[in-house]
Formats: C-alpha cells, structure tokens, sequence
C-alpha cells in the first residue's frame, strides 16, 4: 500500500489484493526492458495483477514506459529516475521482481529481492542464474525454490514465467515456503569466501622442478 500510494494510487486500489510486479534498473537493453513492456500489455490481459517501475536510461523506453501507464493507469505505475526511497519500497512491497536481463555477470537486486521475501522472477544468465532456483515440482517438493527462471531471450518466454509466477501466487503456503528459501540463502561474502577456500585448497600442488 505505501509503495503504490507513493507513486500515486488512490486508497481503492493501493488496498486491492493483487500480485504486484515490480522492477528497479536502468532502463536499456542490456537489461532486457524492452522485453518486459511487450510483455506487460499481454499480462494485463490475462491476469488481475499491477505493474511498478522505477528507472531511468534510453529516451524512447522511457517514452513508451509513460505512454503505456497512461493507457493502463491503474494497472502500471511508473517512476522515472533514481529514489532510493522508492527503490526500497519496491523491493519490500512488490511480491514478484522481474529481471529479464540479456547478459547479468552478477546482479544485485535479485539478491535485495530474495532478501525482502520478494520473489526474482529472471532469466537464466550469469549471476542470476547463480542465485535463484526455478519453481519446478522437483525444487518445490526439495525446498529449494526461490523463485522462476526461464532462458530465452524473448517476450514469449518471459510471459510463461511471469504467468507461472501470478498463478503459484494463490498458493500461499508454496508461495511462503519459496520466500522462506529465499530469505534463509546466506550469499554474504563470508560465504563465498569459505567457499574459495575450499575450492583453493583443493587444487593440487604443483612440485618445483
């Protein structure tokens, strides 16, 4: 309610139960935008869900962003720029965070999102691959789903996912345990660099000649 409110929502539908997806970033190809405004327009017909996006990058997504918010401005609140204020309230209000990335060597707001108990909706590249495990019966019934991935580049894809994630939405008990998962993950640096260690001290030593 306080993240839709900030970015302008009346009292009915800031109070609506709907999912909410949102996403934080630069607004530029790299970071697969452009795939995720085809795709909003298709997940608004198909699903009662809402829209946030906050960034700021290319000029003519920007244009089609604010073009698209007024043709849905109920469903797609947009914040064009940076507000770490609003980044943060994205992060702990929306209930899916969507990084269709193109190329990700790390990524850091999927990391924020797992830790909020917001759960990563990304494409299987790079650091975003590294960090979230899909929402399949195997990982569900394992208890180590954190969220949904899918790999190809392309509006098609993105929208089975998002669409996975809106329908699991309704089961609040796999919804909780896939934000327990996330929430429980230690990615601190303390962990990786045991990790490194452990990797190091594997390697075999190497005798002078």
């Amino acid at each position: 309610k306080a993240l839709l409110k900030a970015l302008g929502a009346s009292k009915t539908v800031a109070s609506e139960d709907v999912p909410l997806i949102g996403s934080v970033g630069r607004l530029v190809s790299q970071k697969g935008i452009d795939l995720l405004l085809e795709a909003i327009p298709v997940i608004l017909q198909k699903a009662a869900v809402r829209f946030v996006i906050i960034g700021s990058g290319d000029r003519v997504l920007e244009q089609q962003l604010e073009e698209m918010a007024a043709s849905y401005p109920d469903r797609l609140f947009v914040f064009l720029g940076y507000s770490e204020e609003k980044a943060h309230l994205l992060e702990a209000g929306s209930d899916l965070f969507v990084m269709p990335s193109r190329y990700e060597p790390c990524g850091l707001n999927q990391l924020y999102s797992l830790r909020y108990g917001t759960l990563p909706v990304v494409r299987k590249t790079g650091g975003l691959a590294d960090t979230v495990i899909d929402a399949n019966a195997q990982t569900i019934g394992d208890a180590t789903a954190s969220g949904f991935v899918f790999e190809p580049a392309t509006t098609e894809a993105l929208v089975e996912a998002l669409m996975r994630a809106v329908e699991m939405y309704s089961d609040r008990s796999t919804w909780a345990q896939l934000q327990d998962t996330g929430m429980a993950q230690d990615l601190s640096w303390e962990k990786s660099a045991s990790s490194y260690l452990d990797l190091y001290q594997q390697q075999p030593v190497q005798a002078e000649s």
